[in-house]
């Protein structure tokens, strides 16, 4: 097209097929869910624009060489479009041809290429916090690696797709201001070919030509509105998964109050003498009827929200039926209680994100802690506040917090740079200062370094938080059954040994239950089961046998607690500190060591002030001890400093180099 002459039947082909092309896509960009599922739209943006100036250039030639012919020397599309479209009026032609060009330049190619700007600017600064996200939910458990690593690559995927669209918008602007360019070089040029080369005159130069010109600007101007909104129309949606048409309908007549208003203005115009006032009565009472409809399918759909789940049973003379066991409502090891406004998170059918989180939540922690996680029975529960929830563990409420379903919350990580507005709260599960901010200004917060999540996975991170917190209140004998059952298929002689000839079921999950009260998985029940059959001989206290096991699981211990890097920081007593504590514990009661009331409090705060100090540093905050005093410590300084980890020297695995980062003294 750019080098070889074409025949007049082919351009009037490659026109039509340019025309078909551009609504393609710009009904492609209509109805995709998500901007990233059109990935490929920058690069179809420029062949299409690509096509269309060689095309301009193809067309350009024919109107020069054969204007002179007539209008229909340059095809059938260019002359249907000078003669029919402006009625071969050239006047005409210019002045829709100016409207045509002043829409696509100065409105909707100029809007399209600033709010590329934009979003390519805000995507690309709002990487760091999404990638924090990502691994935020991670580490919570919410989701799995396999996740993690295709929201990761969707991440890129949508700062590629935004950074193109930034160039790309360039193109069509190019377009636009190529368009007007060519017209005139068109018009001049045939202007003066038919006066010198083919002797025409002045007037019948000027309508042959200038009628050619304007047609095969139309030609190519049509199709280049077309791809201008649809590229305005790409980079403004909002990444739903839902396509535009459900979007703009469900928003703009979400509220029934704005259609009512608006039935009254137009009503009220339509009144005025003078007016058209069939049209305006008609359009306001079609606003008014639909939204009296709107609002009858919303207070429905409250009602069967509300409306009870059971009604109470009763006998065919409506007597009240005896009562029974069945009457006896058993205790649900997990339970969520939630408001009747964070109804929706729940419900599958109205969108609702948290059983699919939960459902997450369970299969990490099995995963990690190494025993089957019991499943978590929601229900609501009016006594609550409306955005309210409360997390229970054997009937026993563990947490409570409130939700806003139509925010997100902003979570401060300790280094934003910037403040944005929202309602001031503390994360549930960590404590860390937050706020509920509006959906819209996600994007600010997190290139502010806020750490944004949805309150489907903040309810999800607090529960997550409180059972691995709790893990030695969800495990009891039908668990610990079942562990042994499993390991009996791979080793059935050494779980014959131990249950119940050498110990009994209860001892085996109280070993278990120490364990997970004090952070250890139990995964490795190989090697548990065989330090408890070795050990069981000696002793059947339960302390004493969780010692040996620890002693056992020392590596695993160590790289939960520091990875596998070969240097252990560890924080230690001070010798006179520990040889006071040892003979504290000489003679003591079952309960631990009595110690004077200020030693008490001063070695609380030491350990506090130790384990914050190193995790300032980003170091893990690990207290080595002597085995005799590992146990009651661990208790003693677990208020005081929840993250500060416990170990007895015999703990430490061979290979491990350790490295005195503080000592605690009187």
């Amino acid at each position: 097209m750019l080098v070889v002459p074409l025949p007049t039947f082919l351009l009037d082909m490659l026109f039509s097929f340019n025309i078909a092309l551009s609504l393609v896509i710009l009904l492609a960009v209509v109805y995709v869910a998500r901007p990233l599922e059109f990935g490929a739209f920058p690069t179809v943006i420029l062949m299409a624009t690509l096509l269309r100036l060689a095309l301009n250039v193809a067309s350009t030639r024919v109107v020069l060489m054969n204007g002179h012919q007539g209008h229909g020397a340059a095809g059938k599309v260019i002359e249907a479009f000078g003669e029919f479209v402006i009625g071969g009026n050239f006047a005409v032609g210019l002045v829709v041809f100016a409207i045509l060009t002043i829409i696509n330049f100065v409105v909707v190619t100029k809007g399209a290429t600033r709010v590329s700007e934009v979003t390519a600017r805000f995507t690309l600064d709002s990487l760091p916090g999404r990638q924090m996200a990502i691994d935020a939910d991670l580490n919570a458990g919410l989701i799995n690696p396999e996740q993690a690593r295709e929201r990761r690559q969707e991440v890129r995927e949508e700062a590629d797709f935004y950074g193109s669209m930034d160039g790309a918008s360039k193109f069509v602007r190019g377009d636009a201001i190529a368009g007007i360019l060519i017209l005139v070089v068109t018009m001049v040029g045939g202007f003066a070919i038919g006066m010198l080369q083919h002797g025409l005159s002045a007037s019948v130069a000027a309508k042959t030509y200038i009628v050619l010109a304007i047609g095969d600007g139309l030609v190519a101007q049509i199709p280049a509105i077309l791809l201008s909104i649809a590229t305005a129309i790409i980079v403004t949606r909002v990444s739903r998964p839902t396509n535009m048409g459900k979007q703009v309908v469900g928003q703009m007549f979400a509220q029934p109050k704005a259609l009512a208003v608006t039935g009254a203005v137009l009503i009220m115009i339509g009144l005025v003498p003078g007016m058209p006032n069939a049209a305006f009565l008609l359009f306001g009472a079609i606003c008014l009827g639909a939204a009296w409809l709107l609002n009858k399918r919303r207070e429905t759909a409250v009602i069967e929200a509300a409306s009870p789940k059971a009604a109470l049973a009763s006998t065919p003379g409506g007597e009240s039926a005896e009562i029974g066991w069945d009457d006896v409502a058993a205790v649900d090891v997990i339970g969520l209680e939630v408001g009747y406004r964070l109804i929706t998170l729940v419900d599958r059918n109205q969108g609702g994100e948290l059983m699919g989180r939960i459902k997450a939540v369970r299969r990490k922690l099995s995963q990690d802690l190494g025993f089957l996680v019991p499943p978590v029975h929601i229900r609501d529960n009016l006594d609550l506040g409306p955005s309210a929830y409360r997390i229970t563990l054997l009937g026993v409420p563990v947490g409570e917090a409130e939700l806003h379903p139509d925010r997100l919350l902003a979570i401060n990580p300790g280094h934003v740079h910037g403040s944005v507005m929202g309602i001031p709260t503390r994360d549930p599960a960590f404590g860390l200062e937050a706020l509920w901010i509006e959906p819209g200004t996600r994007d600010h917060a997190q290139t502010l370094g806020f750490t944004v999540v949805d309150p489907a996975t903040v309810a999800a991170t607090h529960l997550s938080h409180l059972l691995q917190t709790h893990a030695h209140e969800l495990i009891g004998h039908e668990e610990v059954q079942q562990l042994l059952d499993r390991l009996a298929q791979s080793v059935p002689k050494l779980v014959e040994e131990l249950v119940p000839k050498r110990l009994s079921l209860g001892v085996v999950v109280k070993v278990l239950q120490n364990l997970l009260a004090e952070r250890v998985p139990i995964r490795n029940m190989r090697s548990i089961v065989e330090t408890l059959a070795e050990r069981a001989p000696q002793s059947q206290d339960p302390d004493t046998l969780t010692a040996a096991v620890r002693v056992a699981l020392g590596r695993q211990i160590v790289q939960d607690i520091s990875g596998f890097g070969a240097e252990l920081p560890v924080i230690t007593l001070a010798p006179d500190l520990e040889q006071i504590l040892l003979q504290s514990l000489q003679g003591a009661t079952p309960a631990g060591a009595a110690l004077e009331p200020g030693l008490a409090e001063r070695l609380q705060k030491s350990a506090a002030d130790a384990t914050r100090r190193q995790e300032m540093a980003g170091e893990p905050a690990v207290l080595l001890t002597s085995p005799s005093l590992r146990s009651w410590l661990a208790r003693f300084v677990q208020q005081a400093a929840p993250g500060l980890r416990v170990l007895a020297y015999n703990e430490v695995p061979d290979n491990r180099q350790v490295r005195l980062a503080a000592s605690l003294g009187r």
